[in-house]
C-alpha cells in the first residue's frame, strides 16, 4: 500500500505542480507581450489559457499533500523533520500561490482586458507609476513565480535526499 500512496504522491505532484510552475513562469513574459500590444486578441488569449491553467491545476495540486500524508504516515515518519520542512514549505509554497501569485495574474488580466492602451490600470483607479511596458507587475509576477518554484524545488530535493531516513523506499 505504501508504493501505491507514494506512486500517486509523485504522479500527483508531476501532473499537478509541474503545469502550474510552467504557466505561471511563462505568464510574466505573455503579460509584457500583452501590455506591448494593446488590443491585440492573441496575448490575452494566452494570458487567459496561463492563468486558467494555474487556477485549475492548483486545486489538483491539492491532491499532492493529501497522498503525502497518507504516504508518510503509512512509513511513520510524519514526526521527521525533513518532512516537517517538507511541509512547512509546500504550506508557504501553496499560500505564495494562492495569496500572491493567483491573485496577482488576475488584476492583470483584467486590467490587459479592460485597457485599449496595454497599459496597465491598477485596481484602485490611481495612475499607475510603473505603467507602460515597464510596468512591476510582470517583474513582481516573475520574482514570486520564482519564488514559488524554488520552494517547490527544495521540497523536491528534500523528499528526494530524506536526511536520515532509512525507511528504504
Amino acid at each position: 500500500m505504501t508504493k501505491f500512496l507514494l506512486s500517486v504522491h509523485v504522479l500527483a505532484a508531476v501532473l499537478a505542480i509541474g503545469p502550474v510552475t510552467v504557466a505561471a513562469s511563462m505568464f510574466p513574459k505573455a503579460l509584457r507581450h500583452a501590455y506591448s500590444e494593446p488590443g491585440a486578441p492573441e496575448p490575452l488569449t494566452t494570458l487567459r489559457m496561463l492563468h486558467r491553467i494555474c487556477r485549475v491545476y492548483a486545486v489538483f495540486g491539492l491532491a499532492v499533500p493529501v497522498f503525502g500524508f497518507a504516504t508518510a504516515s503509512s512509513l511513520g515518519v510524519l514526526g521527521d523533520a525533513w518532512l516537517i520542512t517538507s511541509i512547512v514549505l509546500t504550506a508557504v509554497a501553496a499560500a505564495v500561490l494562492a495569496l500572491l501569485i493567483l491573485p496577482t495574474q488576475e488584476e492583470a488580466l483584467d486590467a490587459a482586458e479592460a485597457s485599449g492602451t496595454g497599459t496597465p490600470v491598477p485596481s484602485d483607479g490611481s495612475p499607475d507609476p510603473g505603467s507602460g511596458t515597464g510596468s512591476r507587475v510582470p517583474g513582481r509576477l516573475a520574482m514570486l513565480t520564482g519564488i514559488f518554484n524554488l520552494l517547490w524545488a527544495t521540497v523536491t530535493v528534500l523528499m528526494i535526499i530524506r536526511p536520515g531516513s532509512t525507511t528504504g523506499v
